[in-house]
């Protein structure tokens, strides 16, 4: 009995084993949930037909390749026209005055549509380039401005008014570039100033916000935008050395915004009322001839 408790006593209990956790590697998804987290994702990234206006494909209003190309090519004729300038100007060549004309109309179409897309968002659309939606007779006049130019130029180069040692060439380059410049800039800055109130056509409702502007530069010029082109194109003329154009221009412009300003007019007195007539009063329109 001795001998087995003494061996029992001696015999060394046995250690406990630790527990450890064993690592896994994650469970991939489940076909179901996969399915269902790519349908989702796809479906985020699918254009809404529904969300996107119609108006803004290439055979709207306001479609957006159309638009790019109109920029490309004015942005494009306005930079080769421009350096062809500076290159004729520079070898002493009265021919710079063709491709400034057309840098100048480049630049004119292209303000007019960047003024009314930052300025009066909400109207602008392909027709605020003004390239096609003033009619065949626009086109026609700039089209006759040009071939006169031309015309003077290979017929008559040593014309009084071409010789670069004339008085009169100086002064009427000086003036058509004053008026070229005067009249861009106003027109740009009444775009801007009137904002979501200008419009390329008369109105002849009364829609709302619209509100009669006459701060700024409407302080002065009751049709600032108008005085802006007529004048612009005026001075386009002067540069040319177009003699007939000019006339002529000056007859067609002058009828022109003398119709037009009465028509409009007459809906701004519907309008606004008494408040039209006192700012009639004390602003002036800035084409001769046109009260």
């Amino acid at each position: 009995m001795s001998a087995q408790t003494t061996s029992a006593e001696a015999a060394p209990a046995p250690a406990a084993t630790p527990s450890y956790t064993t690592w896994q590697p994650r469970r991939p998804r489940t076909s179901s949930t996969t399915s269902t987290s790519s349908n989702t994702s796809s479906s985020s990234l699918q254009p809404h037909p529904t969300s996107t206006p119609p108006e803004i494909y290439p055979t709207g209003r306001k479609s957006l390749s159309a638009i790019s190309l109109r920029a490309f090519l004015l942005g494009t004729t306005l930079g080769l026209s421009t350096s062809l300038t500076i290159y004729l100007a520079h070898h002493s060549s009265p021919a710079w005055r063709i491709p400034f004309f057309t840098a100048s109309l480049s630049l004119f179409h292209f303000l007019e549509f960047f003024i009314t897309a930052h300025y009066n968002t909400a109207t602008a659309s392909v027709s605020s380039f003004l390239l096609s939606s003033n009619g065949w007779a626009y086109n026609a006049a700039h089209g006759s401005a040009l071939l006169e130019c031309a015309l003077e130029l290979w017929l008559w180069p040593t014309a009084p008014t071409r010789h670069s040692a004339s008085i009169l060439s100086p002064l009427c380059v000086s003036a058509g570039l004053v008026l070229v410049l005067v009249g861009q800039i106003v027109r740009s800055l009444a775009m801007a100033h009137a904002a979501a109130n200008f419009n390329h056509h008369v109105q002849s409702r009364h829609k709302d916000g619209h509100v009669l502007v006459t701060s700024g530069i409407y302080a002065v010029l009751r049709h600032p935008s108008y005085f802006g082109f007529f004048w612009w194109g005026l001075g386009t003329q002067l540069v040319l050395g177009n003699g007939v154009c000019f006339v002529l221009y000056a007859v067609v412009l002058w009828r022109f915004f003398d119709a037009r300003i009465r028509t409009e007019e007459s809906f701004l007195i519907d309008f606004f009322g008494d408040d039209y007539v006192r700012f009639k009063k004390g602003t002036r329109v800035g084409i001769p001839g046109i009260a």
